[in-house]
């Protein structure tokens, strides 16, 4: 399998708003994983090149749901305040196009609606040196 196009995305089973008092299988987190991969069991490029990883905390409580996508060489998105029912189908359609995106970039314009806001984080690939990084921070500094 080639994994250089695989796209990984994690989902926080263990997600629940403070309030929650069910089982581990019944927490908003794992049954966001578990339509997802309902989801995904029906699309021809989750088959081929999506692996769905449940994460059993991603340390973003106070921001329940959470997802993050990952590849080789892009940067990695995460996304809370997703709703289970309402959100794993734009979730999908994320994975979609973020597995088109050259660098994992998906302009926030051109992301479904629900995923527009809630965007946690975008963290560079390792060995990225792309125009975002400021030159004048890194250690150790750069010596003559």
């Amino acid at each position: 399998m080639d994994t250089q196009n695989r796209v990984c995305l994690s989902v926080c089973t263990r997600c629940r708003p403070p309030e929650f008092k069910g089982s581990d299988q019944e927490r908003p987190g794992y049954r966001l994983a578990a339509e997802i991969l309902r989801l995904a069991s029906d699309d021809p490029l989750a088959q081929s090149r999506l692996t769905v990883r449940g994460i059993q905390c991603m340390s973003q409580c106070k921001r329940p749901c959470v997802v993050a996508l990952s590849a080789p060489d892009k940067f990695t998105l995460v996304f809370g305040d997703l709703d289970v029912w309402a959100d794993a189908e734009a979730v999908m359609t994320l994975v979609h196009q973020y597995a088109q995106s050259a660098d994992g970039l998906v302009p926030r314009s051109d992301r479904p609606a629900s995923l527009q806001a809630g965007i946690l984080g975008r963290i560079p690939p390792l060995g990225y040196a792309g125009e975002i990084i400021d030159p004048d921070f890194s250690y150790p500094p750069n010596q003559p």
